[in-house]
């Protein structure tokens, strides 16, 4: 996988035991697109590779305040900006 200099776009579907991450550019070309246990190493593995202040949404139906305190965590997320999509809020 070649690295991208350019903004990044992360798209997370949070699940209980696995979840979806899609990285893009600006244009909506897909960078990386996997599959990843619920566990915040690999959550922060993946996001280390989406640049500096990525734009990040995350949905969920529930449970996801671990996956936003790691995303927050992260010092490339630390001036970006995070959506969490809940079920709740989609209705």
């Amino acid at each position: 996988m070649e690295a991208y200099a350019g903004k990044q776009y992360v798209g997370i579907d949070l699940h209980r035991r696995r979840s979806v991450i899609v990285r893009t550019t600006e244009a909506g070309e897909v960078l990386e697109a996997v599959r990843i246990a619920g566990d915040v190493e690999r959550l922060a593995s993946v996001m280390d590779r989406a640049g500096q202040c990525p734009e990040v949404v995350l949905e969920a139906t529930y449970g996801w305040y671990w996956a936003v305190d790691a995303l927050q965590a992260q010092t490339s997320l630390s001036r970006g900006r995070v959506v969490v999509e809940t079920q709740a809020s989609a209705s």
